[in-house]
């Protein structure tokens, strides 16, 4: 490595807004975020899960045909 044109590696600090801390290595010394794996509802188990099953079902009652037209044109008869 060449000197001088690389950023100082240091410890650091992770500051997360539910106040969890998390101590790691990085070119900064304090980070500070909104969410982290201890208050994000993927990670704690506390995740919503939506029925969609609702939607699906109005799409079909908004886009499905009401029955099939009928077909102006006439088939001609296979010889």
């Amino acid at each position: 490595m060449k000197d001088k044109i690389h950023p100082k590696y240091q410890d650091c600090v992770i500051i997360c807004a539910c106040g969890n801390t998390i101590h790691t290595r990085s070119t900064k010394p304090n980070i500070r975020v909104e969410i982290c794996s201890k208050c994000h509802p993927f990670f704690s188990g506390k995740q919503k899960l939506i029925d969609s099953a609702g939607r699906v079902d109005k799409f079909m009652k908004k886009y499905s045909k009401k029955g099939r037209p009928e077909s102006t044109e006439t088939e001609a008869p296979a010889a």
